[in-house]
């Protein structure tokens, strides 16, 4: 496990689409331990792979400081409902804070890193992050979509 570099803005990288995983193996463990110890090293909510320089589909996220990690490969919102309109911030925007007008609830269909079906649901902040990290394997900012409030 090691700490990976979090690319920022202006980076290239950010603004390319992400691949789909379609092998669930040791390399995709060891990238999603990765992931991990750099989200909370820099005591993040959400990191998404493009965002440490890999291309591909997955997303961590924790809400309480890492005793909780969500892990999502091939994320897929399939249910949004609800408005909310919240600052955000991002590791790879450091020292910008804007609103962005996201869904109050979401449901998100993906994998675990073994290439088991889940389903994560998140409301509020929760759903926020899950919009926020699924937004960035589109190669996506939040800066893209502030609102002007």
């Amino acid at each position: 496990m090691a700490i990976r570099k979090i690319y920022q803005v202006g980076d290239d990288t950010l603004r390319q689409v992400s691949k789909p995983v379609t092998e669930f193996d040791d390399k995709l463990s060891a990238l999603m331990d990765d992931m991990i110890d750099t989200l909370i090293y820099a005591d993040g909510a959400g990191l998404a792979a493009p965002q440490v320089g890999v291309l591909k589909r997955i997303f961590v996220a924790t809400f309480d400081g890492g005793s909780t990690i969500v892990e999502a490969v091939n994320p897929v919102i399939v249910k949004a409902k609800g408005k909310r309109v919240a600052a955000e911030g991002c590791l790879s925007v450091p020292n910008i804070h804007d609103k962005v007008e996201r869904p109050r609830h979401v449901v998100v269909h993906a994998y675990d890193r073994h290439g088991n079906p889940i389903e994560l649901k998140g409301d509020g902040f929760a759903a926020a992050c899950f919009c926020h990290e699924i937004d960035h394997l589109d190669g996506v900012l939040f800066t893209d979509k502030t609102v002007k409030k």
